[in-house]
């Protein structure tokens, strides 16, 4: 089996897993709990939260809070941000965030959404024309899920801030952290990212803020997270998530140009009739492909062992047949109707591109046979 759909999930680390199942088998007492060994938990989890913010923020400026998962992160920043004026995003946004600006509407909150680029990367100049003295929030994703298209996120949040400096900036991290060898600037407000992502379990997320900032609670209750996300710790997922991360970490500018070298041996072998639809993060790489729909591509495969996406796995059970995001770079929906997903971690070898682009290019020639 050849499994290429990690920007979905990834297959949890077995050196996580490891470290981290002593959390479930012996300490795994309240680490909010008044006696001793409750009090060394709470110990154990900040250590780990400072470890895990240090990999790609200042802890000085920012802090972290554990979530469930990067959907939670995303909600928190958002309803916790755009409570009045409007709030601008993107056309590119994951659900989490494009579903969260439906309900702002609802609630009364001018949506704004800023165009793509034929790549998926935001239109800069038109996003920017979209921020005003009224704006509350600026929601911009880092990685896009589907094309893997790259946003320089500091680079927009500093331009962000100099047309209003009161504006937060939220950027949804979930496909870059771990990934991209980058540092938060101190113009981003909120990251969210996500455990299983990355190679922890499921159930686990983080939200990193701008300490300065003020953080309305989603979850209200025991008051864990400093009053900021109540609900008992998950410290197995949290302890997965930091030991995931620091594989990841370790060397990572090499792992990106490893893994830049190895998508390109998957585009080289394939045939003029996949049309790769963005050029950006080495871990996704997304086709159009001509005169086959994605959907039917992806079963063909998926017999031979090949298993692969043809988007994101939050929309697939959206009734629309065509994603938004494809069409908002501009792909008609012909186009968008053959799109397929591939997606990578820096275990993917070299032999495994070769092997799924031979399999990919000759079920795509078969059914185009089909169709005749």
């Amino acid at each position: 089996m050849i499994y290429f759909d990690n920007a979905a999930t990834t297959k949890p680390s077995a050196n996580a897993l490891s470290k981290a199942a002593v959390y479930l088998t012996e300490q795994y007492f309240n680490p909010s709990a008044m006696y001793r060994e409750g009090f060394e938990l709470h110990k154990k989890l900040k250590e780990t939260r400072e470890k895990l913010l240090s990999f790609v923020a200042d802890p000085s400026l920012f802090e972290l809070i554990f979530t469930s998962c990067g959907t939670e992160s995303d909600n928190t920043a958002i309803f916790s941000s755009a409570r009045r004026g409007n709030a601008v995003t993107t056309q590119g946004e994951h659900a989490a965030v494009q579903n969260s600006f439906s309900e702002l509407k609802m609630r009364g909150i001018e949506t704004r959404f800023a165009s793509l680029k034929r790549d998926g990367s935001v239109d800069e100049e038109h996003l920017l024309s979209l921020v005003d003295e009224k704006t509350s929030l600026v929601s911009i994703i880092h990685v896009n899920n589907e094309t893997g298209a790259i946003n320089d996120v500091n680079a927009i949040a500093k331009k962000v801030k100099v047309k209003n400096p009161r504006a937060i900036v939220h950027v949804d991290g979930v496909q870059a952290f771990g990934k991209l060898p980058y540092r938060l600037s101190k113009d981003v407000d909120f990251y969210a990212l996500s455990a299983h992502k990355i190679g922890g379990v499921k159930g686990t997320g983080a939200l990193i803020k701008k300490k300065s900032l003020h953080l309305n609670p989603y979850l209200i209750g025991g008051g864990q997270e400093n009053g900021l996300r109540s609900g008992t710790e998950n410290l197995f997922g949290i302890q997965t998530l930091f030991f995931a991360a620091e594989e990841k970490y370790q060397d990572r500018e090499r792992k990106y140009r490893e893994m830049t070298e190895k998508k390109a041996i998957l585009l080289s072998r394939l045939s003029d009739q996949f049309v790769p639809i963005a050029n950006g993060s080495p871990y996704i790489a997304s086709f159009a492909v001509k005169g086959v729909r994605g959907e039917i591509l992806l079963h063909k495969v998926n017999d031979l062992g090949l298993i692969i996406g043809t988007g994101s796995a939050c929309s697939s059970n959206a009734k629309k047949r065509y994603s938004r995001v494809i069409l908002s770079c501009g792909y008609d929906e012909k186009a968008a109707d053959g799109v397929i997903r591939l997606s990578f971690t820096d275990d993917t070898t070299a032999e495994e591109m070769e092997q799924a682009a031979d399999i990919l290019r000759e079920q795509a020639e078969i059914l185009k046979e089909e169709l005749k």
